[in-house]
């Protein structure tokens, strides 16, 4: 049995968002920016995806950028503020995705710490936020360890800040840009109840295609942009537009907005039924994160004295796909700075392992899941 828990990283096509993609490949293949009746009708298919992105966002259609994915929204959000405003400073929470992190070190930045639940320190955020801070970026909920963020609470904080500014005259804005990337399958992202002015969205997490992206811009907020060419999406993001792409990701997220509470309820008993099942038979498990505040499908989990990595391996071995927060991929001696962030010592980071549930996700695997991982994690101890 073939059992796949890193949904995490990445989750597979939907039949339904391929079936909406189809055309798109072949016959409406059509430049969406030219003149004649066919291109006019690919060019009003990218609108109506806008109009219904834009519905789940309690946003203006205008308000919605389409981009290749997180990381360019990211760094459209990020370098688009920074850019106009280049002495001022930004701050990221300091479990934010490398994204996030890498885009903001190129300027005047900081990083906010976290509780060691994941959740971020709101009176260090305040004390941190001076005069010249243009930009906060916090991610909804952390890719790793699931934790989800206040983010209303973080806006109300920010919009008290503009306030004061604005009365003792400092003119500089202050924007909240989230990653909601993990977040957007499972909890609202109505921007305007969250109070946030930059979102990202993810297609390749929704069950759509890999390589869409979204960046929620409020009216008012202005960006340099970061390609030159056409014009396209307002002048933000030139390039032809990834029509397949762009009804592929509109179509996942109406599903995981509509489908979401049954998502909920699943996920999070087979999650819980997975941590029972690990925690009874390995009491010096542990669960990192926040317990209640996190994701429904995600697991974080320790155990001081076991090698992460050969974990992961040895998982493999059994058919089950996991992942380990003891290191990030790209340097296997650099330890997770998520993990750094919470404070756990070095035995709790590499001893760490991220299971991500999704919606295929049955009883059975969970179950054999369960068995496998106790059995391997009493192997390396």
């Amino acid at each position: 049995m073939n059992i796949y828990l890193d949904y995490a990283a990445a989750t597979p096509l939907d039949a339904r968002v391929l079936a909406a993609m189809t055309p798109y490949f072949q016959d409406v293949f059509y430049n969406a920016s030219s003149s004649y009746l066919a291109a006019r009708r690919v060019h009003a298919d990218i609108e109506a995806a806008r109009v219904r992105v834009a519905h789940w966002l309690g946003a203006r259609s205008t308000e919605v950028v389409f981009t290749a994915g997180a990381t360019e929204s990211i760094n459209l959000a990020i370098h688009g503020v920074m850019q106009r405003f280049p002495d001022a400073t930004v701050l990221v929470g300091a479990t934010e995705h490398d994204a996030v992190r890498l885009s903001a070190a190129r300027y005047s930045y900081g990083e906010v710490p976290v509780q060691p639940d994941g959740t971020l320190d709101l009176r260090a955020l305040e004390r941190m936020i001076d005069d010249k801070t243009v930009l906060v970026s916090v991610g909804y909920a952390n890719n790793e360890i699931g934790t989800i963020q206040p983010l209303a609470t973080i806006a109300q904080l920010l919009g008290k800040i503009r306030q004061a500014r604005q009365k003792a005259g400092n003119q500089l804005p202050l924007y909240l840009h989230t990653d909601a990337s993990q977040a957007a399958g499972y909890l609202d992202i109505h921007a305007h109840r969250l109070g946030v002015d930059l979102m990202t969205l993810n297609g390749g997490k929704l069950y759509g295609p890999k390589q869409s992206g979204v960046l929620f811009v409020r009216a008012g907020v202005q960006l340099d942009s970061l390609l030159s060419g056409g014009g396209q999406e307002n002048g933000l993001r030139s390039g032809t537009e990834n029509v397949a792409a762009i009804v592929g990701l509109a179509t996942a997220l109406d599903l995981a907005q509509a489908e979401r509470k049954e998502a909920i309820a699943k996920q999070s008993a087979l999650r819980d039924e997975l941590q029972r099942q690990l925690t009874d038979a390995l009491p010096e498990t542990v669960v990192n994160g926040n317990p209640k505040r996190r994701l429904p499908n995600n697991l974080h989990v320790s155990w001081p004295g076991v090698d992460g990595e050969r974990l992961v391996m040895l998982l493999d071995e059994h058919g089950i796909q996991a992942a380990t927060g003891s290191a990030c991929a790209a340097n296997r001696q650099k330890a997770s700075h998520v993990l750094v962030a919470l404070g756990l010592d070095e035995a709790h980071r590499q001893g760490s392992l991220r299971l991500s549930i999704g919606t295929p996700t049955t009883p059975a695997e969970i179950q054999q899941a369960a068995q496998d991982t106790i059995r391997c994690v009493k192997q390396l101890q």
